[in-house]
């Protein structure tokens, strides 16, 4: 295994947690009626690699599970990143 497989798997690893503890930081901060994360931010942290956290925290927390931009963006992030991930393993192009 490369260093920069290596290194990709890391950042994997990190993105996602960041993403996963931001949905659940952002449904915390709406039930205490304090300063909200736009959307936005929660949409990037999907597609910049962190759509599965994205995903498990939108189930988890219950969170963004009724705005179609999250219906759509969140899911969409997360097929992209697996044809990625598929042309990457299988070496396809």
């Amino acid at each position: 295994m490369t260093i920069w497989i290596k290194v990709l798997l890391v950042y994997c690893v990190i993105i996602n947690i960041v993403a996963f503890a931001t949905y659940g930081i952002d449904k915390y901060k709406a039930i205490h009626k304090k300063w909200r994360i736009p959307e936005l931010s929660l949409i990037l942290l999907a597609w910049f690699g962190g759509s599965i956290g994205a995903i498990l925290g939108m189930l988890l927390f219950h969170h963004k599970t009724r705005k179609i931009k999250f219906k759509v963006w969140v899911p969409l992030a997360l097929i992209v990143h697996l044809i990625c991930l598929l042309i990457i393993v299988f070496k396809i192009i």
